[in-house]
């Protein structure tokens, strides 16, 4: 039997914002430099999974901290002007707001607090995770088991961790607590390979759940 919420943690990327504009613009930057074929922003979204500190070093060897140093100067000047809430999270935050919650993501700590503070939802969150804050990134359990510690909670499976891949509900697994899809993974081998312990269609039904439950 499924627990009720204590603790909602969301992943950031195509599961509370669109950012994928300003990703996408960030990883062309570097392919020019490195001359090779430029993505589309479906391309981001069907290959985009693990941190950049994992991603990188596989993508461009030994030359990948350039390439990080390109990526993240191009995103430092353009970030916020492509990220956007996507449908129904500003409800979804509302209905929430009677539970600790807070983000856990992929997305470099950094850049992901200045977003956070941009769309204006820092009264919303404890904790904001992002890749380089904890040991490892996920799918790694440990940013998930960071955000639970810093709001002096324990990891159950009364603690929902949100996001949209199949990666997250691993990170979610490893964790020990609930995984939560939202939306339906068709850029990542849709519901059934993500395997989510609670599928919801969209941040709408995810928001209903929430009002229902306070």
């Amino acid at each position: 039997m499924l627990m009720r919420p204590t603790v909602l943690l969301y992943d950031w990327d195509n599961t509370l914002v669109d950012g994928w504009p300003g990703i996408t613009g960030a990883l062309n930057a570097v392919f020019a430099v490195f001359a090779r074929p430029l993505w589309t922003v479906e391309d981001t979204k069907n290959r985009v999974r693990v941190s950049l500190r994992d991603s990188f070093p596989v993508m461009f060897g030994d030359q990948w901290e350039r390439a990080r140093d390109i990526f993240y100067s191009t995103l430092t000047d353009t970030h916020l002007n492509h990220v956007v809430a996507m449908p129904g999270v500003p409800d979804v935050l509302r209905a929430g707001a009677g539970r600790p919650q807070g983000v856990v993501s992929n997305k470099a700590g950094a850049f992901l607090r200045r977003e956070v503070v941009h769309l204006g939802w820092s009264e919303f969150f404890g904790p904001v995770i992002g890749a380089g804050d904890a040991a490892a990134d996920k799918p790694d359990p440990a940013p998930i088991l960071m955000a639970v510690t810093q709001l002096g909670q324990t990891a159950d499976r009364s603690v929902w961790y949100m996001g949209d891949t199949a990666l997250d509900m691993q990170a979610a697994r490893a964790a020990g607590v609930t995984a939560v899809l939202i939306g339906n993974a068709d850029h990542d081998g849709g519901v059934e390979r993500a395997a989510p312990d609670i599928h919801f269609p969209s941040a709408h039904a995810l928001g209903a759940r929430l009002r229902d439950l306070a």
